[in-house]
């Protein structure tokens, strides 16, 4: 027992309050203590649950592994996956199968929260799998903080699409209804599987209520994707209508300014591709794989300029020679044209591919059962920046002037000084670089191969023709209308019988109005 018996009087106050402050410490730390260890009796039953869990999984007995199972998928998280690897790893098949459900399902509602958008969307419809009502509730929470519609829609379709399976009626008739009001394509089988179910002779009363919302939300479903199919059909003959365009606008200043059919055109365009598919292979040869998306705009250029090179050749070599002559010149390019292809299958074969850039990859979704690729986007971008740049070519430069008037009177043109001889070796070459501009867009939609330009030069020349020769508008509307028929008539009648269509009724339209829709003044209106 302490005395303080001894201590001088002014020290007793002093020594008191010390004791009393060491005292007050260690009750605190006493205290602590005991909470922590009332914290480790609280938690410790958990964590030893999930722990008898982890071991109860890889037991033989197929009850007390669905019990663990379900216990884990009920009170797990994500940092239990690498410890549900291991034992994936070194387990039997029986324990594998039982595993991997519960990996899935954890992965995938970690990733409900991820910042990438795509990994949040795939996290959502990969749950609709596991079938896992406990799903739902995170499915719904998640959905109420998203900010991404399109994420958003696939979280709600995933939780409803699950409630399909739940046991209880009034929740099912409200994922039926809620299916149709989404106009969910996923959820169109399982619908029609309950109006199959309510058909039947000894269907409950459950089963007929389920039919009759299924068969309404069917009903939404259905007219929904009339709209949807209607809008992809229109943008994919915009997309054709785009090719078709860039691919004749080169053409159509040949033939319509120059008066020269250059059956070489596609092949032209094929110099491009190819132009595009070396510029890829010696990025990936020389350069590092960082930079490898660059080769696809510094393979413009050299597009263009492969093919514009190539066209000044065969212009001072051969077109130079038949100007006026119309078979002439058609049985001359294609001779070439054949040289051409054949020679490229000889040198790269009969196939190779181009590696679309990064940026052109995927698509965007503007709206339920609607998608759109981003490479399609950008050829129809592109078109718009060809025309756009050929009008200001054609009708805003002084080179644009001089084209126009060798085109509508050389002889006069010559007399006011103008190089006859070099604005025809110009435009054609031109014309040549445009065809190699439409083989390195085509790159981003199709395979490299000799016959690329052979797919397309017939719907081209069509396009010339039926817009009137040498009109910039003439081409526009053209290539919109063949293009669009194209996608319209080919679901109903198929490729090749569209394409007979098309010609037939391009055939008639020239005979009701021969100059085409516009009419055209070109070099053989001076003969």
């Amino acid at each position: 027992m302490i005395s303080l018996a001894g201590i001088p009087k002014k020290l007793l106050i002093p020594a008191l309050f010390l004791f009393s402050a060491l005292g007050l410490c260690l009750q605190s730390a006493l205290a602590a203590d005991e909470a922590d260890q009332t914290v480790a009796t609280t938690t410790s039953p958990a964590a030893s649950s999930i722990e008898q869990a982890l071991i109860n999984v890889k037991s033989e007995d197929a009850t007390v592994r669905s019990e663990a199972v379900a216990f884990l998928i009920e009170n797990g998280d994500a940092s239990l996956i690498p410890k549900l690897d291991e034992i994936r790893a070194e387990a039997d098949r029986a324990v594998r199968q039982a595993i991997k459900p519960v990996i899935d399902l954890l992965k995938n509602r970690a990733n409900l929260t991820s910042e990438q958008p795509d990994t949040r969307r795939s996290a959502a419809a990969d749950l609709v799998g596991t079938g896992r009502p406990e799903a739902v509730t995170r499915l719904q929470e998640a959905a109420a903080k998203e900010q991404v519609w399109w994420v958003k829609y696939t979280m709600e379709e995933s939780a409803q699409l699950i409630q399909l399976r739940s046991g209880d009626q009034a929740v099912r008739l409200s994922a039926v209804k809620k299916l149709g009001e989404l106009r969910s394509q996923n959820g169109l089988s399982a619908l029609k599987e309950f109006v199959e179910a309510g058909a039947q002779s000894g269907a409950t009363d459950e089963q007929k209520a389920l039919a009759e919302a299924a068969q309404t939300s069917i009903g939404q479903i259905d007219s929904w994707s009339w709209w949807a199919s209607t809008i992809e059909t229109l943008f994919r003959g915009i997309s054709l209508s785009s090719i078709l365009l860039i691919m004749s606008l080169g053409l159509a200043i040949v033939f319509g300014l120059m008066g020269v059919i250059n059956m070489a055109h596609g092949e032209l365009m094929m110099i491009g591709a190819y132009a595009t598919f070396i510029t890829q292979q010696t990025f990936i040869a020389w350069l590092s794989p960082d930079v490898f998306d660059w080769y696809f705009p510094v393979a413009l250029p050299v597009a263009f300029l492969s093919a514009a090179l190539f066209g000044w050749v065969l212009e001072a070599t051969v077109i130079r020679f038949l100007y006026g002559r119309l078979l002439e010149t058609l049985l001359a390019t294609w001779g070439v044209s054949l040289i051409l292809m054949q020679a490229a299958r000889v040198y790269f074969g009969d196939l190779t591919a181009v590696i679309a850039p990064g940026a052109l990859r995927g698509g965007v979704q503007v709206m339920v059962g609607v998608y759109l690729p981003y490479n399609r986007i950008f050829i129809i971008v592109l078109s718009i920046i060809c025309v756009l740049g050929i009008y200001f070519l054609l009708f805003r430069s002084n080179l644009g002037v001089r084209v126009r008037s060798v085109t509508q009177n050389r002889n006069m043109s010559a007399c006011l000084g103008i190089p006859t001889r070099k604005v025809d070796s110009y435009t054609f070459a031109f014309a040549s670089g445009l065809a190699g501009v439409a083989g390195w867009a085509l790159t981003m939609v199709g395979n490299v191969d000799p016959g690329l330009g052979q797919n397309y030069i017939v719907d081209a020349f069509m396009v010339v023709v039926t817009g009137g020769v040498g009109k910039l508008a003439g081409t526009i509307l053209a290539s919109l209308g063949i293009g669009g028929l194209n996608k319209l008539i080919e679901p109903v009648s198929g490729a090749v019988y569209g394409k007979v269509f098309i010609l037939v009724g391009v055939i008639l339209f020239l005979q009701w109005r021969p100059q085409g829709l516009f009419a055209a003044k070109g070099r053989n209106a001076d003969a």
